[in-house]
Order: C-alpha cells, then structure tokens, then sequence
C-alpha cells in the first residue's frame, strides 16, 4: 500500500514548482494598468487553482488509502480484543478450575483423617468381637436372672450392634466420598488440561493479532507521514494564494469596485437546530434537505460509542471515532462519497466557515457543527449532540461543503 503512494510523490514537486513559477512571475512582472494587471493575475490565479487541483487528487489518493487502512487496522484490533476477551474467559474459567481442585484436595484431605479415625474404631471393635465373641440374644436370655435383666442386657445389645453398624456404614460413606472426591479431582485436572491447552492457542492467536495490527498500523503513520508532507506543499501554495487575493481585493477597492467578504450570513431561527439530548437534534423547518439528510445521519449514531478506527473502511459500525462519526454524518447529508480521516477533513470542501455546516478538523481530532449544533466525540462515551461547541475552534481549520 505504501510504494503506490510513495510513487505519487514526483506529482507534486511539478505543481509546487509551477505554482511558485508563476508567483515569480506575478511578483516580478512591470507596471500596467489595473485592469490588464487585474486580467492577468486572475489567469494567473487560475492556473495556480489548476495546480492546487492536481495536488489535491493526489492527496485524494492517499486519503482513500489512509481510510482503507485505518479500517484494516481497526478491524485488526477489534479481533485482537475479541481474542483477548476469549483469552480473559478462559483463563477466569482455568482460575475456576484450579480453586476448585484444590478446595477438593482440601476436602478429600479432611474425608482421608476421619476415614482413618472410622477405620481405627472399627479395628477396635473387630479385635473386641475377636476376643470377647460375639454375644446374641439366645446367649443374654439364658444368662439372665430376671426379665428384667432380660431387657436391660438386651437393650445394651441392641446399642452396641447399632453402634457397630454405624462404624461400618461411616467408614463405607467415607470411603465413597474419598472415592468421589478423586473422581472429580480426576475430571477438574481434565479440565484444567483443556483450558491450558486452548489458553496456549488463544495466547498465539492474540500474539499474531496484536502483531499484524502494530506492523499495520506502523504502515498507516508511514502513509499519513508522507501525506502530510504532500499537504504542507499544498498548505503553503494556499498561503501564497491568500496573500495574492489578499493584494487582488486590495486593488479592487482601490477601483470602487465590490469586494465579495465570504462571510457566511448568520442562521435565522428557522435555521437552527434545536438540541432535544445528546443523541438527538431536530431539524430546522428552514433546513436544505441535504442538511436536514446529515441531521438525521448524525441522529442515528448518536447513541453509539467511541470504538478507534470505527466507521472507517466503511461507514457502518457499531462504534465511531471522531472522523468516522463526522464523516458518517456528511455522509448522510450527500456530501461524502467515502470516510475521511481527520486530516483528510482538514482539506475537503471549501476553506472557511459554512453557514450551515461546518467542519473543524487537524491532525489529531474533528468535529462538525450543523445548523447551529456542536456533532462531537469529545465530552462524552461517543459520538454526541452539543448545544454548545465542547472542543475549541483553536488550531482547527475550517471547512464547509460548497454552498453551504
């Protein structure tokens, strides 16, 4: 992706060199009457105008690259978040497991020292059956003296047998919980292989992830680096051009001749939005249908959040960054064909406010006011309305879509 943009770059050194051929040219050319200074400069203007124009396709260019990657990258990072999460679940459920294996350790632990208690006491009780025999009723009734010594003697019986059951049916449920208790230990440590074993593999897959989106991404500065480059050629050709319309108004003036300000006239009740919540604003009565379009966009991702890179590659997302959010927006309206990053913004359109819509973007944030409404990332989860601009307009440039 980066050698096609690389190859645009011989491109601009002709406009650029053009352009100040032609500065020197207005700067260094004799006096004549205004008029024929004024046609001249205007031709010479146009040419300029034609120059900024082959700067600006090959910017466009880059742009449409920059915006391709920034949605592979963000693609790319969204995966490598959905494996880390499935990494995160994973190793909760290993943790799960392995608290679980040793509580039954403990516990099988415990069941192992009354067994050997239980198993002591009926040892005892086998060798005193061993050395006494076993006494039986028939024996008790023929022993005794009196009924009466009958029944005690018999009772007294009955309590030792139930007693020697006991024994026996302690030891046998605690030798079937011990029994268990290996048996679920031996189903933990299953699955505690398991999920180490998927830990391992969900560990790789991440690592690829991460790594795929940071080579990715470093192509993605690469590409805005030498973009930015292209745009601070055209940024000081516009510069230059300001100044030589600057000297062109002056002269008009001087002549009596009308100066067009290109202040944008200022919005009438009928035109501005009205801020209803953060996720929605109402559409001026007055408003042109493409403004009214971008509104209603706007309103439709209002509610969405903050995802990096989202709306970018393409403009459907289930989060949004400031430029995807801004770009959905005008998007909406007709006045974008595809997602801008902010530095693209920074450069579409017309320089200057619009009356109804204007974008403030730099190198490192955009956001967009629309009938009177602040649409911006900045001061909340997402992208947002705003009564009132939350982002300052310094060090932003201004763009507006032609005639609005």
């Amino acid at each position: 992706m980066r050698a096609p943009l690389r190859g645009n770059s011989w491109r601009l050194l002709l406009p650029a060199a053009l352009l100040l051929a032609l500065l020197c040219v207005v700067a260094s050319a004799p006096a004549e009457t205004l008029e024929e200074k004024l046609q001249q400069t205007q031709g010479k203007l146009s040419d300029v105008r034609e120059s900024q124009s082959a700067v600006a396709a090959s910017i466009a260019e880059q742009n449409r690259a920059i915006d391709a990657m920034i949605g592979e990258v963000s693609a790319l990072r969204q995966e490598q978040a959905a494996l880390e999460a499935e990494l995160s679940a994973k190793q909760a459920e290993l943790d799960e497991a392995t608290a679980k294996l040793e509580a039954d350790k403990r516990h099988l632990a415990r069941v192992r020292e009354r067994l050997q208690r239980a198993l002591e006491v009926l040892r005892e009780r086998l060798v005193a059956i061993y050395e006494t025999g076993s006494p039986d009723l028939l024996n008790v009734v023929l022993d005794s003296a009196s009924w009466s010594e009958v029944s005690t003697r018999a009772d007294y019986l009955s309590q030792i047998q139930d007693y020697d059951d006991a024994v026996a049916a302690r030891v046998k449920e605690l030798r079937d919980e011990a029994k268990a208790a290996v048996a679920r230990m031996t189903d933990v440590r299953l699955q505690i292989k398991d999920a180490r074993d998927v830990i391992a593999v969900k560990e790789r897959e991440a690592a690829a992830a991460r790594q795929q989106a940071e080579a990715r991404f470093s192509e993605l500065k690469a590409a805005q680096a030498e973009r930015q480059a292209a745009l601070d050629t055209l940024q000081s050709r516009e510069s230059a051009l300001s100044d030589n319309l600057a000297a062109i108004s002056e002269q008009l003036a001087a002549s009596g001749a009308p100066v067009p300000t290109g202040a944008p006239a200022p919005l009438t009740p009928g035109q501005s939005a009205n801020f209803i919540s953060e996720s929605q604003a109402s559409v001026p009565s007055a408003a042109p249908p493409a403004v009214a379009a971008a509104i209603e966009a706007a309103n439709s991702i209002a509610t969405t959040p903050y995802v990096w890179g989202g709306g970018h590659g393409s403009f459907e997302s289930s989060g949004y960054d400031c430029s995807g959010a801004v770009s959905f927006a005008l998007n909406g309206g007709g006045f974008l064909s595809s997602p801008l990053d902010s530095t693209g913004l920074s450069t579409w359109g017309e320089p200057g406010p619009g009356q109804w819509i204007t974008v403030y973007a730099n190198a490192g944030h955009v956001w967009v006011m629309i009938a009177g409404l602040a649409f911006d990332t900045s001061g909340g989860a997402g992208p947002r309305w705003h009564s009132e601009p939350v982002s300052s307009t310094e060090g932003f440039i201004a763009r507006h879509p032609p005639g609005y």
